[in-house]
């Protein structure tokens, strides 16, 4: 197990520091410069080539690439994601900001999408072929088709219009007022938790179905063993890994999917910081927020690994 650890660890740092290349070249091929964006914003005015070279030596962007490449590699490396362009600040601290504001909206709706996903889907396994099946496939199905901006219009339209309880959009921090903070997230989670309940119903149905009909489940039965122990203790712990499959892919997608969300919710979280950052050419703050989405992604697909390692032993030794 060890060993196997150790190789996927290897393979993610490595796939990170080709993330981090690639996205530093890809970046200077961006149009526009930075200088005449921080200038002219400033200014007011176009400014003069004196005015521009000095903003660039100050930046750093009269140098060569690849002094700049070996730079920013070494400021990762050491932790330190430069300073933005235009707002001046640590980038490290906009992004820990931002993120831990889309870790607030992703997290509830990973877990609430995980747990009732694989709750409706053992039920509807259980009973497959009958009404109630057939009803919770039916409304998977309509979950599962409305994108998120329709599904958080809906639930805009009924909590905070119709029914005035909830707020529509907006955002206050946690320790300032716990009670409105949770008034302010409910929506967003549930609309970012929707579709994903689906997707998981679906595959865990799907998977419990088809151990059902392993022989291991006749065995289990004729020797006696309830029922309850049939499904939870035998047939879920082996339909788990197709399941962890679609979860593991579901938390990846969840950080791209929270930018309509934020965007719908009014909601500061990573993806909006990465918009202003594109349209402001603020070259640190857009390679900090890539590489930061990046790391999680590879992050997510590492555990997924490590808990396939672990709800299968087969897999540590291929």
């Amino acid at each position: 197990m060890t060993r196997y650890i150790v190789q996927r660890l290897l393979l993610s740092l490595i796939l990170l520091w080709l993330i981090a290349t690639c996205l530093f070249f890809f970046i200077h091929l961006l149009p526009g410069d930075p200088a005449g964006i921080i200038l002219g914003s400033s200014e007011g005015s176009s400014p003069t080539p004196e005015q521009l070279a000095t903003v660039r030596r100050q930046l750093g962007l009269d140098r060569p690439l690849l002094d700049q490449y070996l730079s920013y590699m070494g400021g990762i490396l050491r932790g330190d994601l430069g300073v933005s362009l235009l707002t001046g600040r640590a980038v490290s601290f906009d992004l820990g900001l931002r993120l831990s504001r889309t870790v607030m909206l992703v997290i509830p709706a990973m877990i609430l999408s995980s747990l009732l996903g694989i709750v409706l889907g053992v039920s509807s396994a259980r009973v497959r072929g009958g009404g109630s099946d057939m009803l919770i496939s039916a409304v998977g199905l309509v979950g599962h088709s409305l994108p998120a901006f329709v599904t958080g219009s809906l639930l805009v339209l009924l909590f905070s219009i119709w029914l005035g309880v909830l707020p529509s959009s907006g955002f206050i921090e946690i320790e300032e007022d716990p009670a409105r903070f949770l008034r302010y997230i409910t929506l967003p989670v549930v609309t970012l938790a929707i579709g994903r309940i689906a997707s998981t119903m679906r595959m865990t149905r799907m998977a419990m179905v088809e151990q059902y009909l392993m022989d291991y489940v006749r065995t289990a039965r004729a020797k006696g063993l309830r029922e309850q122990a049939v499904v939870y203790r035998h047939v879920l712990r082996n339909a788990l890994l197709p399941v962890v499959t679609v979860i593991g892919l579901q938390l990846g997608n969840m950080f791209a999917g929270a930018m309509i969300v934020e965007a719908l919710f009014n909601w500061p979280g990573l993806n909006s910081l990465l918009l202003k950052a594109v349209g402001n050419r603020d070259y640190p703050l857009i390679l900090g927020s890539v590489l930061v989405t990046s790391a999680i992604f590879v992050m997510i697909n590492l555990i997924t690994d490590l808990t396939y390692a672990f709800l299968d032993p087969r897999i540590r030794y291929e």
